[in-house]
């Protein structure tokens, strides 16, 4: 499944023909169906929740030192920039540390970057299946010690409010692309 999604999400970006400056899906990816759940434990329909609404889903954890924290930093201030796009959108952050990400840890680290931000967690099954569900490889623990890091996803699924993801926007993709792409994507409503 992960080879099929570096193969599908290879056009696109600045200087192609494409209308987005993020990483072009080929073929439209449909939103997943899978559960999880909030921090206050209750269940979490991923498609049935965000039907609708223009949705940035990012599989990560609290003690990553780089990568989440600044796709969660540049969402948040691309928000300040588009208020239309951030009353309309929802932000998932999914934990891919369910042992250390405790609800309290979650909902603080990541309500640090956005209160409106969204934090799930789930069983070791779950949270596999949601990786799987959306095509990127299941994350995984690298190192012994308590400081060990977590090998996962690096990047940022949207789906439209008409329920098709047409771009991702992996690590090192700018505010400008952001900006540019999200209003557009906010407008597909199918």
């Amino acid at each position: 499944m992960l080879v099929l999604l570096l193969v599908t999400a290879c056009s696109g970006g600045p200087g192609t023909d494409s209308r987005f400056e993020g990483v072009e899906y080929t073929i439209p990816l449909e939103k997943p169906d899978f559960s999880l759940s909030t921090m206050s434990g209750e269940p979490f329909d991923f498609k049935a929740e965000t039907d609708g609404k223009l949705t940035l889903l990012y599989f990560g954890y609290t003690f990553c030192p780089d990568i989440c924290p600044v796709h969660l930093s540049q969402i948040d201030a691309v928000f300040e920039k588009l208020p239309e796009v951030r009353r309309n959108s929802m932000v998932l952050f999914v934990t891919v540390d369910p042992e250390r990400d405790t609800p309290d840890r979650l909902e603080q680290w990541v309500g640090g970057f956005n209160p409106s931000f969204i934090s799930l967690t789930g069983t070791d099954e779950q949270l596999a299946a949601a990786q799987e569900a959306v095509g990127v490889a299941v994350a995984f623990r690298v190192g012994e010690d308590d400081d060990y890091a977590m090998a996962h996803a690096g990047q940022v699924f949207v789906w439209a409010p008409d329920g098709m993801a047409y771009t991702v926007y992996p690590f090192g993709t700018r505010q400008s692309e952001w900006v540019h792409d999200l209003p557009l994507l906010l407008e597909m409503t199918g």
